[in-house]
C-alpha cells in the first residue's frame, strides 16, 4: 500500500521559512517523480514545484522562484521543500505527489499518488 506522509507545516509570520517533508512508502521511490502541489480555500489545486525520477529536472512555479527549493533523498525515501520569505498568499494546505517515471509534470492528472496534505499559515 503506497503512502505518501508530509510533515512540517505550521503557522509562520510573514518572511519566515519553514520546510516540509513527505515520506513515501509501499513504492520504489527512485522511480518516481515527486510533486508539491498546494491548494488555497475556494482555490484550485495548484502546482509549486517538481523534481524528476532522475533529480536531474526541477520546475518550479513562477511565483515560488527563488524562494523555494525542492530536493530528494532517495536513500530515505523522502522529498523535501524547503520554503522562504514566505508570504501570507503562500498560505494553503501543501499536498506532495508521486508520478511514475515522471519528468516533473505541472499537471495534477499526471500523478498516481497523493498524500493527505500538511498546513502551511502564514501571518502578515
Amino acid at each position: 500500500q503506497v503512502q505518501l506522509v508530509e510533515s512540517g507545516g505550521g503557522l509562520v509570520q510573514a518572511g519566515g521559512s519553514l520546510r516540509l517533508s513527505c515520506a513515501a512508502s509501499g513504492l520504489t521511490f527512485r522511480n518516481y517523480a515527486m510533486g508539491w502541489f498546494r491548494q488555497a480555500p475556494g482555490k484550485e489545486r495548484e502546482f509549486v514545484a517538481a523534481i524528476s525520477w532522475t533529480g536531474g529536472r526541477i520546475y518550479y512555479q513562477e511565483s515560488v522562484k527563488g524562494r523555494f527549493s525542492i530536493s530528494r533523498d532517495n536513500g530515505a525515501n523522502t522529498v523535501y521543500l524547503q520554503m522562504i520569505s514566505l508570504k501570507p498568499e503562500d498560505t494553503a494546505v501543501y499536498y506532495c505527489a508521486a508520478d511514475r517515471w515522471g519528468f516533473g509534470s505541472q499537471s495534477k492528472n499526471e500523478y498516481d499518488y497523493w498524500g493527505q496534505g500538511t498546513q502551511v499559515t502564514v501571518s502578515s
